[in-house]
């Protein structure tokens, strides 16, 4: 995590553009989220309503600001694109930071940290413990565009990397038993668990690999970025963030 120190320095834009003035003249603040994220930013297919800390979290910024919230429906695959070409103001899902994605975005300091964790079948004979995970004749599963992508890249030297395009088609491939796992976070994991009862979750035996989370935005705009790094230390000075940890379940990652 030595080198992921860059979001801490600031992107100097000649021709510097306020969106914060934007946000409160336009009186809406428009929001980046992946609507599949369990406990950070979901929507239920059935009621279509959204839940999680960065729903909180983004009601919060938007009470603060004295502006609605539109949610723009986006994915980690789509992320960069998506905040690079304006389609929002900030994304607010538990985006981690990344040495790829600090080429392209700017991040507020870290509020959650998560490490890695594999999910099995409970029928699943190969995979007992983390260890047995980068072996040969192991299938990982990963999705494309998020940090696991890179993580696992570098990481594995047995196991065979099987790419997919979604969240849904990992989960898929893990539980039909063409893979023998799949990589996720804590928080996904959590949720994950508590609805799909073939599924068990495999933990590292010590810590894998640490990844900060954090609110990203187009780089420049120092007024922006330092009203996003105001809320931050406002949510976990007061205790908002805190709250919806406990809310949500997800306290053990919360930044420190």
């Amino acid at each position: 995590m030595a080198g992921l120190n860059l979001w801490l320095i600031p992107v100097a834009h000649s021709d510097q553009d306020n969106r914060l003035a934007r946000v409160l003249a336009a009186k809406t603040v428009r929001v980046c989220i992946w609507p599949d994220y369990y406990g950070i930013t979901y929507r239920n297919p059935k009621t279509q309503q959204l839940s999680g800390i960065d729903i909180d979290m983004s009601r919060e910024l938007g009470n603060d600001l004295g502006v609605s919230v539109n949610y723009v429906d986006s994915s980690f695959a789509k992320l960069m694109d998506d905040v690079s070409q304006d389609r929002c103001d900030v994304a607010m899902f538990a985006v981690g930071i990344t040495p790829l994605r600090l080429t392209r975005l700017r991040f507020t300091q870290p509020y959650l940290a998560s490490d890695i964790y594999a999910v099995t079948t409970k029928t699943n004979r190969r995979i007992k413990n983390w260890s047995d995970i980068d072996q040969n004749g192991s299938v990982v599963a990963v999705a494309k565009g998020t940090l696991h992508e890179p993580v696992m890249k570098d990481k594995l030297k047995n196991a065979k990397l099987m790419l997919l395009d979604t969240p849904f088609a990992r989960e898929q491939e893990v539980q039909s038993g063409r893979a023998d796992v799949f990589m996720t976070d804590y928080p996904y994991s959590q949720r994950f668990l508590a609805n799909a009862d073939w599924a068990r979750l495999v933990s590292p035996d010590s810590t894998y690999h640490i990844t900060p989370y954090a609110y990203a935005m187009q780089p420049g705009d120092d007024v922006w970025h330092a009203r996003l790094e105001k809320f931050v230390s406002d949510i976990q000075r007061d205790g908002r963030l805190q709250a919806a940890a406990r809310h949500h379940q997800l306290l053990p990652i919360l930044a420190h």
